[in-house]
Formats: C-alpha cells, sequence, structure tokens
C-alpha cells in the first residue's frame, strides 16, 4: 500500500504575512486537486483560512482537525483522506517568552498533535509540531526551549505510537540537520529522515525555507547566494510487522503560484511517498551510542539554561529594587517645575517596569525554572536506562 503526506509552513500571519489570502486560496486549490492521503499545515493562525481550506478540499481531504491551543491557536491542522480515530494535543512546557511579543511564539501555546488514522486494516499514527523559530544562529537564546520541545516530542511519539503500525512526523522543526534538536528527533523515537532515505534523489533539494528560488527570501541573501536551510522534514517509522519503503520524496509545488508573481508561502512544501508492506525480518538493532549522546547534550544544555535563569533572577530583582526606590523617590518628593501630569506619566511607567521585573524574578522564573528540570530529569531517566541496557 502506498501512504502520500504532504507538510506545508503556510505563513499565515495576519496583517504581517504578504499576499496571505490569496495565497491561503492557491494552497486550498492546489490542495483540492492533490492525490495526497495526509496534508499537515503550520502556521495556518487564522480560524478563516482554516474553514477556506478544510472547505476546498473536502472532495479529496475529506477529514480534518484543527489545533486549538494558546492565544492565537496553535497554527497546527492536519486533513486527511482516511478517517480519524483519535486526536490529541500536547503542549509543550517551554514556549518562548510573553513578553517576547515581536518573536510571538509563546501565544501560540505550540505543541505537538496527533491523529490516529484508520488506512484499510492498518493504524497510523500522524504526529504535526511547530518547533520555536531560531531568530539569531549565533546568538541563539532559544535552544534550550527547542531541545526540551524536541525530547517532548520524541518522548510523547515514543509513549503514543506502541500500537501503530507506521508513525510519521511531519512539519516545520525550525532545526537543522545535525543540530541537537534534529538528532533528538530521530534518535529518541528512532524515526527515519525521508530526506536521507531518498539519496541521490534528493541531491537538489537542498533548503525547505529561504531558498533562493522563493519570492519571499529577502534580497540579500540571494545576492549573497545563501543557499537556504532545510528545516521541514517528513520522519517516519514503521511497526514491528511492518517494512516501510521511500518511493518518492520532493518539492513538490512550483516556484511561484501559477499566474502570479509570489510563491504559496516562505517555506516549500515537502512531500513523500512511502509503501508499506509486511516484514517478517526482525528489526534493526537501535543505535544506544547515538541515543546516549544526544541525551547527555541534551543534559548539558538544560544545565546551562538553568544556570541562565538563576543569573536571570538576580538581575531582575536587582532592577526591581532599582525601580522601587525610583518609585518611592518620586511618590516621596513633589513634581518639580510644576511638571504634574508629566509626574503622575513617570509613576506609572516605573510602576509597569517594576511589576514586569517582579514577575520576571519570580513567577515566570520559577516556570521555566521547573519545566527546564522537568525536561533534564526525564532525559536523566532516559539515559540511566540506555546505561543498563548497554551494561
Amino acid at each position: 500500500m502506498e501512504f502520500k503526506i504532504l507538510t506545508l509552513n503556510c505563513w499565515g500571519l495576519a496583517v504581517v504575512s504578504r499576499n496571505r489570502s490569496q495565497r491561503m486560496q492557491a494552497i486550498a486549490e492546489m490542495l483540492a486537486t492533490s492525490h495526497y492521503d495526509v496534508v499537515c499545515l503550520q502556521e495556518i493562525w487564522l480560524n478563516s483560512d482554516y474553514e477556506l481550506i478544510k472547505h476546498k478540499v473536502s472532495g479529496v481531504l475529506p477529514y480534518s482537525h484543527y489545533f486549538y491551543s494558546g492565544v492565537t491557536g496553535s497554527g497546527v491542522c492536519i486533513l486527511s483522506r482516511y478517517p480519524m480515530e483519535e486526536v490529541f494535543f500536547h503542549q509543550w512546557p517551554v514556549n518562548g517568552y510573553i513578553h517576547k511579543i515581536h518573536h510571538g511564539d509563546w501565544f501560540g501555546g505550540k505543541g505537538v498533535g496527533l491523529c490516529r488514522l484508520k488506512v484499510n486494516n492498518y493504524c497510523v499514527n500522524v504526529y504535526s509540531a511547530h518547533l520555536h523559530a531560531e531568530y539569531d544562529r549565533k546568538c541563539d537564546e532559544y535552544q534550550a526551549h527547542r531541545v526540551l520541545q524536541s525530547f517532548d516530542t520524541a518522548q510523547f511519539i515514543q509513549m503514543t505510537s506502541g500500537g501503530a503500525d507506521l508513525v510519521v512526523l511531519a512539519g516545520d522543526l525550525n532545526t537543522e540537520p545535525g543540530d541537537l534538536a534534529y538528532r533528538l528527533m530521530l534518535s529518541v523515537p528512532g524515526l527515519v529522515d525521508a530526506f536521507n532515505e531518498a539519496g541521490e534523489t534528493a541531491l537538489d533539494i537542498v533548503a525547505t525555507n529561504e531558498s533562493l528560488t522563493n519570492s519571499y527570501t529577502p534580497p540579500s541573501l540571494v545576492k549573497k547566494n545563501i543557499p537556504g536551510k532545510r528545516i521541514d522534514y517528513i520522519m517516519y517509522h514503521p511497526g514491528s510487522n511492518l517494512q516501510i519503503d521511500l518511493k518518492s520524496y520532493s518539492l513538490p509545488l512550483p516556484d511561484r503560484v501559477p499566474g502570479c508573481d509570489y510563491s504559496y508561502s516562505d517555506h516549500e512544501a515537502v512531500a513523500a511517498t512511502l509503501v508499506i508492506s509486511k516484514n517478517d525480518v526482525l528489526a534493526a538493532k537501535e543505535d544506544l551510542q547515538m541515543k546516549k549522546t544526544v541525551l547527555e547534550e541534551s543534559i548539558q544544555i538544560c544545565d546551562e539554561a538553568l544556570k541562565s535563569l538563576g543569573h536571570n533572577k538576580y538581575l531582575y530583582w536587582f532592577f526591581t529594587f532599582v525601580l522601587l526606590v525610583l518609585l518611592v523617590t518620586t511618590l516621596a518628593t513633589n513634581s518639580p517645575f510644576g511638571l504634574n501630569f508629566v509626574y503622575h506619566i513617570l509613576k506609572v511607567v516605573i510602576t509597569v517596569f517594576m511589576f514586569y521585573t517582579l514577575i520576571m524574578a519570580t513567577i515566570w522564573n520559577k516556570i521555566e525554572k521547573h519545566a527546564v528540570i522537568a525536561g533534564k530529569l526525564a532525559m536523566s531517566t532516559a539515559l540511566r536506562k540506555l546505561k543498563t541496557k548497554d551494561s
């Protein structure tokens, strides 16, 4: 049996994303004439866009589910040719920062979505996720968040895929091949990257984001001939009695929406066709050493994050104390030169900033610290289990 999957980050931010409504219409029309069994979409932030796509594709993908979460919704939805027997969304405990409004990841309440499909006589678990964005590769303040999200997703897949004949993870993982988050995603649940399995047939596929042929890639990158990065993936793993072979792997969409001067998204769609067959051969032995290595590196990242949180806590307490002194001073003195209104505004501003630094030093610091500790303890438990196996 063949099983065809497509994943696409649709870049559906209201106002910010250029040509959003036209692109959503084009994406819906493209999918309505497609022959995919499952489609995983990310960054569908507006309910109207989801309803548009859902309605347009209902003839070929009659089953759909949107994973509502956070303030704006997770942005993740799955469309299927086959009935969905069960759905579940697991929200990650670390998701960026509420005060980083210009980044916005926290407001999406990001996590990993699961749809369990009944495909003929097979049980197929389809997972879709959109990890925290990497805004600055040289100075990545979200590395620990992304590593914890990756481990959380890998554990979630491992713990919910016991009875599945096929496991598929598709989405924008915001991590490049070789990165720690990428290696965690492969090694812990034993997934295979479809790109790697494609071999020579995928040599021309360099980037799924910031591609030189994409209309939304910044001109500065195009001029420098920077080829972009591969951060959108289709990964899979067969059940114990099945063999999964990759028939094809591609970036199926043209560079531009037909008849237009813009692309479908700032990301490229990724498609793969898997061939499912019975297998009486014993599964290959898992690579324990690779698992141990990525878990040890991940624990180190968690330790560094905890140190950073401790430093930030004292820094925010210092700023809180300074602002408190300023506030008491302004309350105890009269406004100079009769500037009562300006002085009142100054008091309000100081109070707001003091409240912010106090929250960051106490509640927010505790929340993030506990999330990192929880992730680290889970990693340590998994590592102990591997060392016991090895001995």
